[in-house]
């Protein structure tokens, strides 16, 4: 379950996601007539903020969700911005949730999820009863938690068919990939391609050092990932090893990612990247650092073919693969490692899963308690029959946060708490080897990274889809992001 690339993660922590109303300005009758009486005076109640296709959020919705962040302590910005990323974010998933219901997969049944919410109090070692007694502690109520587990599991299943289907890597893309690979590591650099003449039609092959940053982020946090940015680009300008340089970065903070997009023709890269790229020659770098939505971007035009040459190249490419005599030559770093895992959870703070995972480190450090059995009771988990072994993983097979701690310990050492999109985690490595990389393996490895790469422009490309295809009317802009004292 700790695999990078699935999406099959259901997160029993549910989001908020409610009914709005409109404040003095706007009367409730006025954003629709559809409504019924009842709906109405909630929305007269609360403030109904956007009108999303035939639904609403409301200024609750809103509140709701910063209580949660802040329950789960949460640095929050306090520039006003963090509401009208929350809004936004609300709107998107208010889009998901209504098109899942068009297409039917908004149908789960009250004995399926009563049969999740069993699992989930057996993976917590209580009872049914006991869960629920601690749902309503925490603030809320059992109905309620009810309806926002079954609005995330409709989440996780809609976003999953619609960026799956959307991914496709062809044998030819693979043959290429392991090609170019294998050419870098035998030459120690990429070939060039045939540029395309003026007017023709050309692939960009782009790679980027990109910066994630979340939008309810702080203005501080956002001015130390501009800083951090520009100091890659002056690195990246002044001759330093493009892909060596984000490999570095990525390694030394999770929120920093190394991408190469791969040959595109332009109307396939995003907009942005393409005005950036498109006067720059093959293996220079885009001398400005690009923002965007999502964080900063750090440009390199690793090539630039024409389109005409893509037969040649291929006749290439399979020639290259025909000859592979020694795909032993390929060497990876493969660790066994285990790990306890605390799921996130309604009931659980990441404080108190820092606090019980920080314990469980020590009882180890100081040798009264071992790892392994440890994890067998403990840990919520898959592995923990196994005292929480993990098995030989290499690289790209696990999620990067946990990949990247896993990677800086000793062998024996075992990790501060981690947290990743599954939980938080105690990781301890037991053992590495050096393999050699099978064809077989090299093929799966070229999947998975192409995958990677398309997964992240996919999800962008449906989320800007399904906001564009959407009647979206944002009510009253200022209160969405006004501060309300809870």
């Amino acid at each position: 379950m700790l695999y990078r690339f699935s999406l099959k993660k259901i997160a029993c922590l549910a989001i908020f996601i409610g009914s709005f109303a409109l404040n003095g300005l706007v009367s409730a009758q006025d954003t629709t007539k559809a409504l019924t009486a009842s709906d109405s005076k909630i929305r007269n109640i609360d403030g109904v903020v956007a009108v999303v296709n035939t639904g609403y959020i409301t200024r609750k919705d809103i509140d709701d969700r910063i209580t949660l962040l802040k329950k789960q302590g949460v640095k929050l910005p306090e520039d006003g911005s963090l509401r009208k990323a929350i809004l936004e974010r609300l709107i998107i998933e208010k889009i998901q949730l209504q098109n899942a219901e068009q297409e039917g997969m908004a149908l789960i049944t009250n004995k399926e999820l009563d049969k999740i919410i069993a699992d989930i109090a057996e993976k917590n070692k209580i009872s049914v009863a006991e869960f629920k007694n601690k749902i309503v502690a925490s603030g809320s109520t059992f109905d309620r938690y009810k309806q926002l587990l079954r609005d995330d599991i409709v989440l996780s299943r809609y976003k999953e068919r619609a960026i799956e289907s959307r991914i496709k890597v062809s044998d030819a893309e693979i043959d290429n990939f392991i090609a170019e690979r294998n050419r870098a590591i035998s030459s120690g650099a990429t070939s060039r391609s045939v540029p395309a003449a003026k007017g023709e039609p050309e692939e960009i092959d782009v790679a980027q050092i990109f910066i994630s940053l979340d939008p309810a982020s702080s203005s501080a946090t956002k001015i130390e990932a501009k800083k951090k940015a520009d100091q890659l680009l002056r690195e990246a300008r002044a001759n330093a090893d493009f892909m060596q340089l984000g490999a570095t970065a990525s390694k030394d903070n999770p929120n920093i990612k190394l991408q190469d997009l791969g040959y595109r023709t332009p109307d396939r890269l995003p907009q942005l990247f393409y005005e950036a790229v498109k006067n720059v020659g093959g293996g220079q770098v885009v001398n400005v650092v690009i923002k965007s939505p999502a964080g900063f971007h750090i440009l390199k035009v690793l090539d630039r073919r024409a389109i005409s040459a893509n037969n040649a190249s291929a006749k290439s490419t399979a020639s290259t693969e025909q000859n592979f005599d020694a795909p032993q030559n390929i060497m990876v770093t493969q660790t066994m490692a285990r790990h306890i895992l605390l799921r996130s959870r309604a009931g659980l703070t990441d404080q108190d899963a820092e606090r019980r995972l920080a314990g469980y480190r020590d009882q180890v450090k100081i040798k009264t308690a071992d790892f392994g059995e440890l994890a067998k009771k403990y840990s919520e988990d898959g592995s923990a029959p196994n005292g929480g072994n993990l098995g030989w993983m290499g690289p790209g097979d696990l999620v990067p946060e946990f990949e990247l701690a896993m990677n800086r310990l000793q062998i024996g050492e075992v990790s501060n708490p981690v947290k990743t999109e599954f939980g938080w985690h105690l990781i301890q490595v037991l053992e590495r080897r050096e393999v050699q990389l099978t064809l077989e393996k090299q093929r799966q490895f070229a999947r998975a990274a192409i995958r990677e790469r398309k997964i992240e422009q996919a999800y962008q490309d449906w989320i800007r889809e399904l906001r564009d295809t959407a009647t979206v009317k944002i009510l009253n802009g200022d209160d969405g992001a006004s501060n309300v004292s809870r």
